[in-house]
Protein backbone atom coordinates (compact mmCIF):
# COMPACT_ATOMS: atom_id res chain seq x y z
CA UNK A 1 0.00 0.00 0.00
CA UNK A 2 2.83 2.40 0.81
CA UNK A 3 4.93 1.52 -2.25
CA UNK A 4 3.55 4.25 -4.56
CA UNK A 5 4.24 6.89 -1.92
CA UNK A 6 7.80 5.59 -1.50
CA UNK A 7 8.25 5.62 -5.24
CA UNK A 8 7.13 9.24 -5.42
CA UNK A 9 9.54 10.26 -2.68
CA UNK A 10 12.36 8.41 -4.43
CA UNK A 11 11.55 10.19 -7.71
CA UNK A 12 11.57 13.52 -5.89
CA UNK A 13 14.98 12.70 -4.42
CA UNK A 14 16.37 11.80 -7.84
CA UNK A 15 14.94 14.99 -9.30
CA UNK A 16 16.57 17.09 -6.58
CA UNK A 17 19.88 15.30 -7.07
CA UNK A 18 19.86 15.74 -10.85
CA UNK A 19 18.54 19.29 -10.99
CA UNK A 20 21.49 21.61 -11.74
CA UNK A 21 22.45 24.10 -9.06
CA UNK A 22 22.97 27.54 -10.60
CA UNK A 23 24.62 30.54 -8.92
CA UNK A 24 25.20 33.94 -10.49
CA UNK A 25 27.73 36.15 -8.71
CA UNK A 26 28.60 39.78 -9.43
CA UNK A 27 30.80 40.29 -6.37
CA UNK A 28 33.80 37.98 -6.87
CA UNK A 29 35.22 39.28 -10.16
CA UNK A 30 35.61 43.03 -10.79
CA UNK A 31 35.25 42.75 -14.59
CA UNK A 32 32.73 39.95 -15.24
CA UNK A 33 29.69 38.14 -13.90
CA UNK A 34 30.37 34.58 -12.71
CA UNK A 35 27.86 31.93 -13.74
CA UNK A 36 28.35 28.66 -11.81
CA UNK A 37 26.63 25.41 -12.73
CA UNK A 38 26.86 22.13 -10.76
CA UNK A 39 24.97 19.12 -12.06
CA UNK A 40 24.99 15.40 -12.73
CA UNK A 41 27.11 14.65 -15.79
CA UNK A 42 25.65 13.39 -19.06
CA UNK A 43 26.80 13.57 -22.66
CA UNK A 44 26.03 16.97 -24.16
CA UNK A 45 25.33 18.85 -20.94
CA UNK A 46 28.27 21.22 -21.47
CA UNK A 47 26.91 22.11 -24.90
CA UNK A 48 23.46 22.76 -23.44
CA UNK A 49 24.92 25.08 -20.79
CA UNK A 50 27.06 27.01 -23.27
CA UNK A 51 24.11 27.24 -25.66
CA UNK A 52 22.04 29.12 -23.05
CA UNK A 53 24.73 31.83 -22.80
CA UNK A 54 25.39 31.82 -26.55
CA UNK A 55 21.75 32.40 -27.44
CA UNK A 56 21.92 35.62 -25.41
CA UNK A 57 25.06 36.70 -27.34
CA UNK A 58 27.03 36.96 -24.11
CA UNK A 59 30.83 36.99 -24.52
CA UNK A 60 32.53 34.30 -22.40
CA UNK A 61 35.82 35.81 -21.24
CA UNK A 62 36.96 32.86 -19.11
CA UNK A 63 35.63 29.44 -18.25
CA UNK A 64 36.62 26.46 -16.12
CA UNK A 65 35.01 23.08 -16.69
CA UNK A 66 35.63 20.00 -14.56
CA UNK A 67 34.06 16.56 -14.12
CA UNK A 68 34.50 14.68 -10.87
CA UNK A 69 33.15 11.17 -11.31
CA UNK A 70 29.53 11.59 -12.30
CA UNK A 71 29.35 15.25 -11.27
CA UNK A 72 29.93 18.21 -13.54
CA UNK A 73 31.02 21.73 -12.54
CA UNK A 74 31.24 24.82 -14.77
CA UNK A 75 32.28 28.39 -14.05
CA UNK A 76 31.78 30.99 -16.80
CA UNK A 77 33.01 34.59 -16.70
CA UNK A 78 30.56 36.51 -18.88
CA UNK A 79 29.82 40.14 -19.76
CA UNK A 80 27.26 41.93 -21.85
CA UNK A 81 28.21 42.98 -25.39
CA UNK A 82 29.62 46.27 -24.09
CA UNK A 83 32.02 44.40 -21.79
CA UNK A 84 30.15 45.18 -18.56
CA UNK A 85 28.80 42.91 -15.85
CA UNK A 86 25.25 41.63 -16.18
CA UNK A 87 22.85 43.86 -14.28
CA UNK A 88 19.52 43.26 -16.03
CA UNK A 89 17.49 41.20 -13.56
CA UNK A 90 15.34 39.70 -16.32
CA UNK A 91 18.46 38.37 -18.08
CA UNK A 92 19.89 36.97 -14.84
CA UNK A 93 16.59 35.27 -14.03
CA UNK A 94 16.36 33.81 -17.54
CA UNK A 95 19.89 32.36 -17.22
CA UNK A 96 19.07 30.83 -13.82
CA UNK A 97 15.86 29.24 -15.08
CA UNK A 98 17.33 28.00 -18.37
CA UNK A 99 20.46 26.49 -16.83
CA UNK A 100 18.37 24.99 -14.04
CA UNK A 101 16.34 23.02 -16.58
CA UNK A 102 19.09 21.80 -18.94
CA UNK A 103 18.57 18.21 -17.73
CA UNK A 104 15.05 18.24 -19.15
CA UNK A 105 14.63 16.27 -22.36
CA UNK A 106 15.04 18.53 -25.38
CA UNK A 107 13.10 17.60 -28.47
CA UNK A 108 12.79 19.02 -31.95
CA UNK A 109 9.78 21.28 -32.22
CA UNK A 110 7.57 22.89 -34.81
CA UNK A 111 7.49 26.69 -34.79
CA UNK A 112 4.66 26.93 -37.31
CA UNK A 113 7.16 27.17 -40.15
CA UNK A 114 8.58 24.78 -42.73
CA UNK A 115 12.35 24.30 -42.51
CA UNK A 116 14.41 23.96 -45.70
CA UNK A 117 17.93 22.51 -45.33
CA UNK A 118 20.26 23.20 -48.25
CA UNK A 119 23.89 22.16 -48.83
CA UNK A 120 25.97 22.34 -52.00
CA UNK A 121 28.74 24.13 -53.85
CA UNK A 122 28.84 27.89 -53.25
CA UNK A 123 28.90 30.27 -56.18
CA UNK A 124 28.12 33.93 -56.90
CA UNK A 125 24.39 34.41 -57.39
CA UNK A 126 23.34 31.09 -55.83
CA UNK A 127 21.25 32.70 -53.09
CA UNK A 128 19.65 34.99 -55.66
CA UNK A 129 18.39 31.92 -57.52
CA UNK A 130 17.26 30.19 -54.31
CA UNK A 131 15.18 33.12 -53.06
CA UNK A 132 13.79 33.79 -56.55
CA UNK A 133 12.49 30.19 -56.69
CA UNK A 134 10.93 30.49 -53.23
CA UNK A 135 9.19 33.72 -54.22
CA UNK A 136 7.92 32.07 -57.41
CA UNK A 137 6.54 29.14 -55.39
CA UNK A 138 4.68 31.51 -53.05
CA UNK A 139 6.94 30.78 -50.07
CA UNK A 140 7.40 33.64 -47.60
CA UNK A 141 10.87 33.59 -45.98
CA UNK A 142 10.52 34.34 -42.26
CA UNK A 143 14.01 33.44 -41.01
CA UNK A 144 17.20 32.07 -42.52
CA UNK A 145 20.87 31.54 -41.75
CA UNK A 146 23.52 30.93 -44.37
CA UNK A 147 27.13 29.83 -43.80
CA UNK A 148 29.85 29.27 -46.38
CA UNK A 149 33.20 27.54 -45.88
CA UNK A 150 35.81 26.05 -48.20
CA UNK A 151 33.64 26.57 -51.26
CA UNK A 152 30.60 24.90 -49.67
CA UNK A 153 27.32 26.43 -48.52
CA UNK A 154 24.84 25.35 -45.84
CA UNK A 155 21.58 27.12 -45.20
CA UNK A 156 18.52 26.73 -43.00
CA UNK A 157 15.56 28.65 -44.38
CA UNK A 158 12.26 28.86 -42.50
CA UNK A 159 9.27 29.60 -44.73
CA UNK A 160 5.49 29.74 -44.56
CA UNK A 161 2.86 29.53 -47.25
CA UNK A 162 2.04 32.99 -48.62
CA UNK A 163 -1.66 32.21 -48.95
CA UNK A 164 -2.36 30.46 -45.63
CA UNK A 165 0.41 32.13 -43.59
CA UNK A 166 1.24 28.79 -41.95
CA UNK A 167 3.27 25.61 -42.40
CA UNK A 168 3.39 24.20 -45.93
CA UNK A 169 1.57 20.86 -45.74
CA UNK A 170 0.75 20.22 -49.42
CA UNK A 171 2.96 17.23 -50.32
CA UNK A 172 2.98 18.16 -54.01
CA UNK A 173 4.16 21.70 -53.24
CA UNK A 174 6.84 20.35 -50.90
CA UNK A 175 8.02 18.04 -53.68
CA UNK A 176 8.17 20.95 -56.17
CA UNK A 177 10.21 23.00 -53.68
CA UNK A 178 12.69 20.16 -53.14
CA UNK A 179 13.11 19.41 -56.85
CA UNK A 180 13.62 23.01 -57.97
CA UNK A 181 16.00 23.89 -55.15
CA UNK A 182 18.00 20.70 -55.68
CA UNK A 183 18.39 21.53 -59.38
CA UNK A 184 19.74 24.97 -58.47
CA UNK A 185 22.19 23.55 -55.95
CA UNK A 186 23.43 20.90 -58.36
CA UNK A 187 24.45 23.47 -60.96
CA UNK A 188 26.72 21.93 -63.57
CA UNK A 189 29.13 20.01 -61.36
CA UNK A 190 27.58 19.17 -57.97
CA UNK A 191 25.22 16.35 -58.85
CA UNK A 192 26.16 14.04 -55.97
CA UNK A 193 26.71 16.28 -52.96
CA UNK A 194 23.91 18.85 -53.37
CA UNK A 195 21.14 18.18 -50.84
CA UNK A 196 17.73 19.66 -50.15
CA UNK A 197 15.55 18.54 -47.24
CA UNK A 198 12.16 19.80 -46.08
CA UNK A 199 11.35 19.36 -42.38
CA UNK A 200 8.33 20.28 -40.25
CA UNK A 201 10.25 20.18 -36.94
CA UNK A 202 13.47 22.01 -36.17
CA UNK A 203 16.34 21.89 -33.69
CA UNK A 204 18.76 24.63 -32.67
CA UNK A 205 19.57 26.41 -35.96
CA UNK A 206 23.29 26.98 -35.49
CA UNK A 207 23.91 23.52 -34.12
CA UNK A 208 22.09 22.09 -37.13
CA UNK A 209 24.22 24.19 -39.50
CA UNK A 210 27.37 22.71 -37.92
CA UNK A 211 25.95 19.21 -38.37
CA UNK A 212 25.07 19.91 -42.00
CA UNK A 213 28.55 21.19 -42.86
CA UNK A 214 30.17 18.34 -40.92
CA UNK A 215 28.07 15.80 -42.87
CA UNK A 216 29.08 17.61 -46.08
CA UNK A 217 32.73 17.14 -45.00
CA UNK A 218 33.62 20.78 -45.58
CA UNK A 219 36.63 20.31 -43.30
CA UNK A 220 38.28 18.02 -45.88
CA UNK A 221 37.99 20.44 -48.78
CA UNK A 222 40.76 22.77 -49.86
CA UNK A 223 39.72 26.41 -49.52
CA UNK A 224 39.27 28.05 -52.91
CA UNK A 225 40.14 31.46 -51.49
CA UNK A 226 41.90 32.48 -48.30
CA UNK A 227 40.05 35.41 -46.77
CA UNK A 228 42.31 35.94 -43.76
CA UNK A 229 45.71 35.05 -42.39
CA UNK A 230 44.24 34.59 -38.89
CA UNK A 231 43.93 30.81 -39.15
CA UNK A 232 43.21 29.01 -35.89
CA UNK A 233 46.06 27.01 -34.39
CA UNK A 234 44.90 23.59 -33.19
CA UNK A 235 47.04 20.90 -31.58
CA UNK A 236 46.05 17.47 -30.22
CA UNK A 237 48.25 15.34 -27.93
CA UNK A 238 47.56 12.32 -25.76
CA UNK A 239 48.22 12.36 -22.01
CA UNK A 240 48.76 8.64 -21.62
CA UNK A 241 49.13 8.65 -17.82
CA UNK A 242 45.63 10.11 -17.36
CA UNK A 243 43.99 8.61 -20.42
CA UNK A 244 43.02 11.98 -21.94
CA UNK A 245 43.51 13.57 -25.33
CA UNK A 246 44.47 17.22 -24.81
CA UNK A 247 43.18 19.67 -27.43
CA UNK A 248 44.58 23.21 -27.57
CA UNK A 249 43.04 25.93 -29.72
CA UNK A 250 44.41 29.44 -30.21
CA UNK A 251 42.53 31.88 -32.43
CA UNK A 252 40.91 35.28 -32.63
CA UNK A 253 38.30 35.69 -29.91
CA UNK A 254 34.66 36.25 -30.84
CA UNK A 255 31.15 35.66 -29.52
CA UNK A 256 29.97 32.02 -29.79
CA UNK A 257 33.50 30.64 -30.22
CA UNK A 258 33.18 28.21 -27.29
CA UNK A 259 29.77 27.05 -28.54
CA UNK A 260 31.16 26.29 -32.01
CA UNK A 261 34.01 24.18 -30.64
CA UNK A 262 31.97 22.29 -28.01
CA UNK A 263 29.21 21.70 -30.56
CA UNK A 264 31.63 19.94 -32.92
CA UNK A 265 33.33 17.91 -30.18
CA UNK A 266 29.90 16.75 -28.99
CA UNK A 267 28.72 15.83 -32.48
CA UNK A 268 31.95 13.88 -33.03
CA UNK A 269 31.02 11.82 -29.94
CA UNK A 270 33.75 13.18 -27.65
CA UNK A 271 33.18 14.03 -23.99
CA UNK A 272 34.85 17.09 -22.45
CA UNK A 273 35.98 16.16 -18.93
CA UNK A 274 38.01 19.29 -18.15
CA UNK A 275 38.57 22.58 -19.96
CA UNK A 276 40.10 25.99 -19.44
CA UNK A 277 39.20 29.01 -21.57
CA UNK A 278 40.99 32.34 -21.32
CA UNK A 279 41.09 35.48 -23.43
CA UNK A 280 43.73 38.16 -23.80
CA UNK A 281 42.84 41.16 -25.92
CA UNK A 282 41.43 39.79 -29.17
CA UNK A 283 42.97 36.34 -28.72
CA UNK A 284 41.36 33.26 -27.18
CA UNK A 285 43.13 30.22 -25.71
CA UNK A 286 41.12 27.05 -25.13
CA UNK A 287 42.27 23.73 -23.70
CA UNK A 288 40.04 20.63 -23.60
CA UNK A 289 40.68 17.25 -21.99
CA UNK A 290 38.56 14.81 -23.94
CA UNK A 291 37.79 11.11 -24.37
CA UNK A 292 35.44 9.09 -26.53
CA UNK A 293 32.06 8.26 -25.03
CA UNK A 294 33.47 4.82 -24.19
CA UNK A 295 36.23 6.46 -22.09
CA UNK A 296 39.16 5.99 -24.49
CA UNK A 297 41.41 8.76 -25.87
CA UNK A 298 42.19 9.42 -29.54
CA UNK A 299 43.89 6.29 -30.81
CA UNK A 300 45.40 6.99 -34.25
CA UNK A 301 47.14 9.67 -36.30
CA UNK A 302 44.30 9.86 -38.91
CA UNK A 303 41.81 10.44 -36.10
CA UNK A 304 44.03 13.14 -34.58
CA UNK A 305 44.28 14.94 -37.93
CA UNK A 306 40.52 14.70 -38.39
CA UNK A 307 39.90 16.35 -35.02
CA UNK A 308 42.30 19.18 -35.96
CA UNK A 309 40.58 19.69 -39.32
CA UNK A 310 37.09 19.64 -37.81
CA UNK A 311 37.90 22.14 -35.05
CA UNK A 312 39.58 24.52 -37.51
CA UNK A 313 36.44 24.32 -39.65
CA UNK A 314 34.26 24.96 -36.58
CA UNK A 315 36.11 28.23 -35.94
CA UNK A 316 36.20 29.36 -39.57
CA UNK A 317 32.55 28.71 -40.56
CA UNK A 318 31.29 31.69 -38.59
CA UNK A 319 34.35 33.88 -39.21
CA UNK A 320 33.52 34.87 -42.79
CA UNK A 321 35.33 37.98 -43.95
CA UNK A 322 33.59 40.73 -45.87
CA UNK A 323 31.74 43.99 -45.56
CA UNK A 324 28.86 43.68 -43.08
CA UNK A 325 25.67 45.14 -44.51
CA UNK A 326 22.45 45.49 -42.54
CA UNK A 327 19.11 45.74 -44.29
CA UNK A 328 16.14 47.08 -42.36
CA UNK A 329 13.05 47.56 -44.48
CA UNK A 330 9.34 46.89 -44.60
CA UNK A 331 8.85 43.22 -45.35
CA UNK A 332 7.15 42.29 -48.59
CA UNK A 333 6.88 39.23 -50.79
CA UNK A 334 10.00 38.83 -52.92
CA UNK A 335 12.11 41.33 -50.93
CA UNK A 336 15.02 38.91 -50.49
CA UNK A 337 14.89 37.84 -54.14
CA UNK A 338 15.12 41.50 -55.18
CA UNK A 339 18.02 42.31 -52.82
CA UNK A 340 19.95 39.20 -53.83
CA UNK A 341 19.42 39.98 -57.52
CA UNK A 342 20.99 43.40 -57.01
CA UNK A 343 23.94 41.80 -55.19
CA UNK A 344 24.40 39.30 -58.04
CA UNK A 345 24.18 41.94 -60.80
CA UNK A 346 26.90 43.92 -59.02
CA UNK A 347 29.13 40.82 -58.61
CA UNK A 348 28.84 40.73 -54.82
CA UNK A 349 29.13 37.31 -53.19
CA UNK A 350 27.32 36.66 -49.90
CA UNK A 351 29.59 34.69 -47.55
CA UNK A 352 27.24 34.68 -44.56
CA UNK A 353 23.70 35.85 -43.93
CA UNK A 354 21.18 36.11 -41.10
CA UNK A 355 17.61 36.88 -42.09
CA UNK A 356 14.81 37.61 -39.65
CA UNK A 357 11.41 39.29 -39.61
CA UNK A 358 9.42 40.86 -36.81
CA UNK A 359 5.92 41.99 -37.60
CA UNK A 360 6.04 43.76 -40.93
CA UNK A 361 9.76 44.61 -40.74
CA UNK A 362 12.66 42.62 -42.16
CA UNK A 363 16.05 42.84 -40.45
CA UNK A 364 18.80 41.12 -42.43
CA UNK A 365 22.58 40.93 -42.08
CA UNK A 366 24.86 40.10 -45.03
CA UNK A 367 28.63 39.67 -45.25
CA UNK A 368 29.73 40.33 -48.83
CA UNK A 369 32.94 40.15 -50.87
CA UNK A 370 33.60 40.62 -54.56
CA UNK A 371 33.11 37.71 -56.97
CA UNK A 372 36.52 36.16 -56.28
CA UNK A 373 36.53 36.63 -52.52
CA UNK A 374 38.46 39.89 -52.22
CA UNK A 375 37.29 42.95 -50.34
CA UNK A 376 34.35 44.53 -52.14
CA UNK A 377 34.97 47.85 -53.90
CA UNK A 378 33.53 50.73 -51.80
CA UNK A 379 32.13 52.32 -54.96
CA UNK A 380 30.16 49.15 -55.75
CA UNK A 381 28.88 48.98 -52.17
CA UNK A 382 27.69 52.57 -52.42
CA UNK A 383 26.06 51.89 -55.79
CA UNK A 384 24.18 48.91 -54.30
CA UNK A 385 23.05 51.05 -51.38
CA UNK A 386 21.69 53.62 -53.84
CA UNK A 387 19.69 50.93 -55.62
CA UNK A 388 18.25 49.35 -52.46
CA UNK A 389 17.90 52.59 -50.50
CA UNK A 390 20.52 54.44 -48.48
CA UNK A 391 18.30 54.45 -45.40
CA UNK A 392 17.47 50.74 -45.77
CA UNK A 393 20.93 49.26 -46.38
CA UNK A 394 23.76 50.41 -44.13
CA UNK A 395 27.42 49.47 -43.85
CA UNK A 396 27.93 48.32 -40.26
CA UNK A 397 31.37 46.72 -40.31
CA UNK A 398 34.35 46.89 -42.64
CA UNK A 399 36.90 44.08 -43.00
CA UNK A 400 40.38 44.52 -41.55
CA UNK A 401 41.93 44.57 -45.03
CA UNK A 402 39.84 47.62 -45.93
CA UNK A 403 41.09 49.52 -42.87
CA UNK A 404 44.69 48.57 -43.68
CA UNK A 405 44.27 49.77 -47.26
CA UNK A 406 42.86 53.10 -46.06
CA UNK A 407 45.78 53.51 -43.65
CA UNK A 408 48.29 52.85 -46.46
CA UNK A 409 46.52 55.38 -48.68
CA UNK A 410 46.51 57.96 -45.87
CA UNK A 411 50.22 57.39 -45.31
CA UNK A 412 50.91 57.72 -49.03
CA UNK A 413 48.91 60.92 -49.31
CA UNK A 414 50.48 62.32 -46.16
CA UNK A 415 53.97 61.44 -47.41
CA UNK A 416 53.26 63.11 -50.75
CA UNK A 417 52.09 66.30 -48.99
CA UNK A 418 55.19 66.45 -46.81
CA UNK A 419 57.41 65.77 -49.85
CA UNK A 420 55.73 68.63 -51.69
CA UNK A 421 56.17 71.03 -48.74
CA UNK A 422 59.78 69.93 -48.28
CA UNK A 423 60.56 70.58 -51.95
CA UNK A 424 59.01 74.05 -51.75
CA UNK A 425 61.03 74.94 -48.64
CA UNK A 426 64.30 73.76 -50.26
CA UNK A 427 63.55 75.77 -53.43
CA UNK A 428 62.94 78.96 -51.39
CA UNK A 429 66.19 78.43 -49.46
CA UNK A 430 68.02 77.91 -52.77
CA UNK A 431 66.56 81.11 -54.21
CA UNK A 432 67.73 83.00 -51.11
CA UNK A 433 71.25 81.58 -51.56
CA UNK A 434 71.18 79.76 -48.26
CA UNK A 435 71.76 76.29 -49.79
CA UNK A 436 73.71 75.19 -52.90
CA UNK A 437 71.12 72.81 -54.32
CA UNK A 438 67.34 72.51 -54.22
CA UNK A 439 67.35 68.76 -54.97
Amino acid sequence: MEWPACTNEYEKLLRRMNTPRVAIDNAVCPTATLVKVDSARRHGILLDAVQVLTDLNLPIKKAYISSDGKWFMDVFHVTDQQGNKLTDESVIKYIEQSLGSIHNERTNHSNGLTALELTGTDRVGLLSEVFAVLADLQCDVVEAKVWTHNGRIASLIYVKDCDSGSTIEDSQKINRIEVRLRNILKGDNDIRSAKTTVALSVMHTERRLHQMMFADRDYERTPILKFTSDSPLVTVQNWAERGYSVVNVQCKDRIKLLFDLVCNLTDMEYVVFHATITTNGDQAYLEFYIRHKDGTPISSEPERQRVIQCLKAAVERRASEGVRLELCAEDKQGLLAEVMRIFRENALNVTRAEISTAGNMATNVFYVTDAIGNTADPKIIESVRQLIGLSNLEVKELPLLWHQKEEREDQTVGGAVWLSIGSLVRRNLYNLGLIKSCS
